[in-house]
């Protein structure tokens, strides 16, 4: 069927056109009787438009949802790649484990997670979402089943890994999980002054913790320049796995017109937040929910950014640059006079992914996200995206709704050699884009 232009989007707003939407069951039922180029959709939390289609097929994997296996000793689990993190964690971590490697938000299926090779605040440690996928089944357009593993069909296991559903459709995952003692985490905040801070704490504490993170006032200017709050934890070691009491979330009440992320209400946000943050550096135990996923309480919470969507800039850059292209950066958010509603820095580790065209490298990583205002973002974005290049960094395609060409190949020198794995019959608008096709 076709659905209409607003069915199908990504997270920052992007909409899907004159789509064909099939059920995953029976698109594999049939893999090669569809005349138009296919992607799996999961769950719609891509911000970019990695995950469209426009005249195409957009295949459903939600059926795909099934737990296949899962081995309580050894936290092996085997399941469809339409399982959302957030059905996962409900059964594992009660079973005392965890995934090794979570994204910001429980909403994601586990398949979007290895097709976008996701990472997570303890990167310096477990690296990204690949390192710990076991083997897939990946069925192409020619109705072949192929087990892909480190040593089996290595190629096109490397190239899925981060390679952006172009390689076939995903049908099974089997992903080592990583043992835990507590639900709880065992959590300190610190604030920092300005980069330098955060680059000495950040130093000090990959060696100690397992999870790093640290939100920045993009708004902070002159002496403030750099300010934040550094968040490090590790899973507690011995709290148990008596689920906290549920807190209801809360949806996002209204469609605005206009966006309401601006200057004076994140002054005003960023305010309440910094001051909000506790200032005694002493551990504090805090539930894995709120500290892993903090606006998955707020359900529909882009709808924040209008009807335009936002746009979320995402680089990593190479350490011996890092600390003057971050100022950079931030430097030229503040004088393009935007405001950035989740300013986020960490550092990356050296744990290389399987991935082909996965996106962390040793370094720095920023993130910034701006309502979407046309013409004025695109010139923003564009500036950030030359930074990164020009400090031998890379630009997230995951997350870009604009990328160019030129920074995409740029930032993955090695697409050509991602692209002699693609299955003909599958597509997108991301790939359309950058690749010149």
């Amino acid at each position: 069927m076709t659905v209409p232009l607003d069915a199908y989007r990504s997270w920052g707003g992007l909409a899907a056109h004159d789509s064909e939407i099939v059920e995953a069951p029976d698109w594999m039922a049939q893999p090669g009787g569809h005349r138009r180029p296919a992607l799996a959709y999961g769950n719609g939390r891509s911000y970019g438009d990695s995950c469209l289609n426009s005249g195409g097929a957009l295949i459903d994997t939600q059926a795909l949802d099934e737990v296949r296996a899962f081995d309580r000793e050894t936290g092996l689990l085997t399941c469809g790649p339409g399982l959302l993190l957030d059905r996962l964690l409900n059964m594992v971590v009660p079973a005392g484990w965890f995934p090794p490697v979570t994204p910001g938000t429980a909403f994601v299926t586990i398949g979007g997670a290895l097709a976008n090779d996701v990472h997570g605040k303890n990167h310096h440690r477990a690296g990204s979402f690949g390192c710990h996928v076991r083997a897939f089944e990946l069925m192409r357009s020619d109705g072949q089943t192929l087990l892909c593993a480190p040593d089996i069909n290595p190629g096109l296991f490397a190239a899925t890994i981060g390679g952006f559903g172009l390689t076939g459709l995903v049908t099974q995952v089997t992903l080592q999980l990583m043992p835990i003692r507590s639900a709880a985490m065992e959590q300190e905040v610190l604030h920092f002054a300005d980069l330098d801070g955060f680059f000495a704490l950040a130093a000090a504490s990959d060696a100690t913790h397992d999870y790093t993170v640290a939100w920045v006032d993009s708004l902070a200017s002159g002496r403030h320049f750099g300010r934040g709050v550094f968040f490090r934890a590790n899973h507690a070691p011995d709290h148990g796995f008596l689920p906290p009491a549920a807190g209801r979330g809360l949806r996002f009440p209204l469609r605005p017109p206009f966006p309401l992320i601006n200057r004076a209400t994140m002054r005003a946000f960023n305010w309440v937040y910094r001051h909000s943050q506790p200032r005694a550096a002493a551990p504090r135990r805090v539930p894995y929910r709120p500290f892993f996923y903090p606006l998955d309480r707020i359900r529909d919470w882009n709808r924040a950014y209008g009807p335009q969507g936002l746009r979320q800039f995402q680089c990593a850059i190479p350490m011996a640059e890092a600390r003057r292209t971050v100022e950079a950066m931030l430097r030229r958010t503040l004088s393009a006079g935007e405001a950035s509603f989740l300013t986020v820095l960490k550092l990356f580790g050296a744990r290389p992914s399987p991935g082909l065209m996965s996106f962390p490298l040793e370094g720095a990583t920023l993130t910034l996200d701006f309502p979407n205002r046309g013409a004025r973002t695109e010139t923003l974005l564009t500036a950030l995206d030359r930074l990164a290049i020009e400090a031998g960094g890379r630009v997230n395609p995951y997350k870009d709704a604009r990328m160019s060409a030129r920074t995409f190949q740029a930032s993955f020198p090695q697409w050509r050699d991602f692209a002699a794995h693609i299955d003909p019959g599958f597509s997108s608008d991301f790939w359309r884009r950058v690749s010149g096709g």
